[in-house]
């Protein structure tokens, strides 16, 4: 892959990294000369990934189930025995299930917080320990606009329930971390175009009914998010809406 001239050695780790949002944040790094440390449930899908930027030699993979603590440590020593440190997680990796309450069931419910709630927790956790003792870092976490304004045309419970609580985990870890020069943010997407979306034209036009733009967005528009956060340093304990407006009340 072509790739800008190198402006940084730091390192960061993407998890759910291998397609959407989760690629398009690791493909926007290694552009920029950063050393990225990848996760997906499988290898085959990191290889996919890896062989479609190129192969980077600066990619590195780690399969494994993020809920699982032994998958975040596993990322934090690959990074760190690789590249010396860790300067930026980005806490993607995440499932989005709309129905009625009613119709929720246990799968759903232990998946949902297996994923999005230990998936968030374990990697957290460990970034939170690295980057107090390096005294810097950044921790972003990818939730959901939905949990910040509930619409009554998605009903979607166990998300708003999930993301909500990590939109205010965010807050409340910017607080505990901030005088070890940590930063803790979070982005919170409406419906951006990704393989997860059906792309037939009645599932598009609901789609845009959702934000007041009457558009979807692209993953560029969380990317350009996620690249702001990670490189302000005045900037931390903020949910960062990119939803089209959605997040703005109801219309």
């Amino acid at each position: 892959m072509s790739t800008a001239p190198n402006t940084s050695n730091k390192t960061v780790i993407v998890t759910g990294a291998s397609s959407g949002i989760g690629y398009a944040i690791a493909e926007e790094y290694l552009k920029r000369g950063y050393n990225v440390v990848g996760n997906a449930r499988t290898m085959a899908r990191l290889q996919t990934a890896a062989e479609k930027l190129g192969s980077p030699q600066n990619f590195l993979l780690v399969a494994g189930d993020i809920a699982q603590a032994a998958t975040a440590k596993k990322l934090f020593a690959v990074a760190i025995a690789a590249f010396g440190k860790v300067d930026i997680l980005i806490n993607n990796a995440g499932i989005f299930t709309a129905k009625p309450v009613v119709d929720y069931t246990e799968d759903d419910l232990n998946t949902i917080v297996d994923t999005n709630l230990k998936g968030f927790f374990y990697p957290t956790q460990e970034a939170a320990a690295h980057m107090v003792a390096n005294q810097q870092g950044h921790i972003v976490t990818i939730t959901a606009s939905i949990a910040m304004q509930p619409n009554a045309l998605v009903p979607a419970l166990l998300p708003v329930l999930i993301k909500g609580g990590l939109n205010h985990a965010t807050r409340g870890l910017a607080i505990e971390l901030a005088a070890s020069n940590v930063k803790v943010n979070a982005v919170a997407p409406g419906i951006i175009k990704t393989p997860m979306h059906s792309d037939d034209e009645a599932t598009q036009a609901f789609f845009r009914r959702l934000a007041p733009t009457g558009t979807t967005g692209v993953t560029k528009d969380v990317v350009d998010a996620v690249l702001y956060l990670t490189e302000s340093q005045f900037t931390t304990g903020v949910v960062l809406a990119v939803d089209g407006g959605a997040t703005a009340g109801t219309w």
